[in-house]
C-alpha cells in the first residue's frame, strides 16, 4: 500500500483536467449505475494544514480496509473539483454549506441564491440533490465544523461577562472588528452581527480573516474582535477566546467526505470513513491544527498518531 503526497502527480492530473473535465451534465443523465469500488483510490487535499490532515486521515483509514491510496495536493477547488467528478481524484474532504454553495453557482450561475444556510440538514439536502447528477456522493457530516467564528481576548471576555455573540450584543460595547474588507458587506459579518445579534459594530479593520496582523490588533486592543475560524489553532497564543455563535449566524460548513460514485461509492468505502464521524470534535481538528502549524509535526504523522489514539487503525 502507498500513501504519499505527489506534487507532480497532481500537476499532471490538473493538465488533463484542463483539457478535459468528463461528461456533461447532460450526458450523465439519471446516475443509475452501481457504485465503484476501485482498489487505488486518489485522495485530494486543498493544499492547506486542515485538508491535508483529513486527506492523511482518509488515506489511513482507506488503508485499514483495504485499498491502496495516494494523496494528491491540488490547491484549487476549481481544479480539484472538476477532477473528482472525472474520476482522476477519487475522494476529497469538503465543507457542507461551502461545497453547495459551489455547485450551486457551477450549475446556475455565480448569481445563484445561496442554498447553504445555518441549517445542517436542509444544507445536506441541497447539496446531495447538486452532487448527485455529476456523479458525486456526499457522505454523512460529522461532529467537526469549521466555520467562521468571532473571538475577543480572554481579559475582554472575562471582563464584561462574555460567553455568546448575544452576551455581547446585550452589553452594547462599542465593536472595532477585524476581518477581510467584504465584511462591511457579506451577511454573516458586520450586517449580520448587528442583525441578528444587535452587536454594535462601529468598523471594519480589514486585516483579513484570522490573519497574524487582525489577531494582533484585538491583542493590543486596537481592535475588540477578530474574525477567524472555529478550528483556528492559534487563538491560545494570542490571549483569544471564540464567543459562542449561540443564535447560528453562520453556515453549516460541517466537514464531510465526497467521493467520486463510479470509483469509490461503495458501502466499504463510506464506513471505513464514517468511523471518523464518530470521534472527530471540532476541539480535536483545532488541536490537530495546533500540532503541525505551531509544533511543526508532519500532517501524516498526526494524524496517524489521531487515529491510534482513538483505536481506528
Amino acid at each position: 500500500m502507498k500513501r504519499h503526497l505527489y506534487a507532480a502527480a497532481a500537476a499532471l492530473l490538473l493538465a488533463a483536467t484542463a483539457c478535459t473535465t468528463g461528461p456533461s451534465l447532460e450526458d450523465q443523465g439519471e446516475i443509475t449505475a452501481e457504485p465503484g469500488d476501485s482498489k487505488d483510490l486518489h485522495i485530494g487535499s486543498a493544499g492547506f494544514t486542515e485538508s491535508d490532515l483529513l486527506a492523511q486521515m482518509y488515506a489511513l483509514l482507506l488503508e485499514r480496509a483495504g485499498y491502496s491510496t495516494t494523496v494528491l495536493s491540488v490547491t484549487n477547488r476549481e481544479l480539484y473539483e472538476p477532477a473528482l467528478e472525472s474520476g482522476q481524484i477519487d475522494v476529497v474532504p469538503e465543507y457542507a454549506a461551502t461545497f453547495a454553495d459551489w455547485l450551486n453557482a457551477k450549475a446556475h450561475g455565480a448569481d445563484a441564491a445561496p442554498v447553504g444556510s445555518p441549517d445542517l440538514d436542509a444544507t445536506m439536502r441541497a447539496l446531495r440533490t447538486l452532487a448527485v447528477p455529476r456523479g458525486l456522493t456526499v457522505l454523512d457530516a460529522g461532529r467537526a465544523v469549521d466555520q467562521n467564528a468571532f473571538a475577543v481576548t480572554a481579559a475582554y471576555a472575562k471582563q464584561h461577562r462574555l460567553r455568546t455573540l448575544t452576551d455581547l450584543g446585550r452589553s452594547g460595547l462599542p465593536v472595532r472588528l477585524a476581518a477581510g474588507d467584504e465584511c462591511v458587506q457579506r451577511p454573516y459579518c458586520a450586517p449580520g452581527l448587528k442583525k441578528t445579534y444587535g452587536i454594535n459594530i462601529t468598523g471594519v479593520d480589514p486585516k483579513g480573516v484570522g490573519t497574524t496582523p487582525a489577531k494582533q490588533a484585538v491583542q493590543t486592543g486596537q481592535d475588540q474582535m477578530v474574525l477567524t475560524t472555529t478550528t483556528d489553532a492559534t487563538l491560545d497564543a494570542f490571549g483569544l477566546v471564540l464567543l459562542e455563535d449561540d443564535k447560528h449566524l453562520q453556515n453549516a460548513d460541517y466537514i464531510v467526505p465526497v467521493v467520486n460514485r463510479a470509483q469509490a461509492g461503495s458501502e466499504r468505502v463510506i464506513k471505513a470513513l464514517g468511523k471518523l464521524n464518530t470521534v472527530l470534535t471540532t476541539r480535536d481538528l483545532a488541536d490537530l491544527n495546533r500540532q503541525v502549524d505551531s509544533w511543526r509535526r508532519l500532517p501524516q504523522d498526526v494524524a496517524r498518531a489521531y487515529l491510534e489514539s482513538k483505536r481506528l487503525i
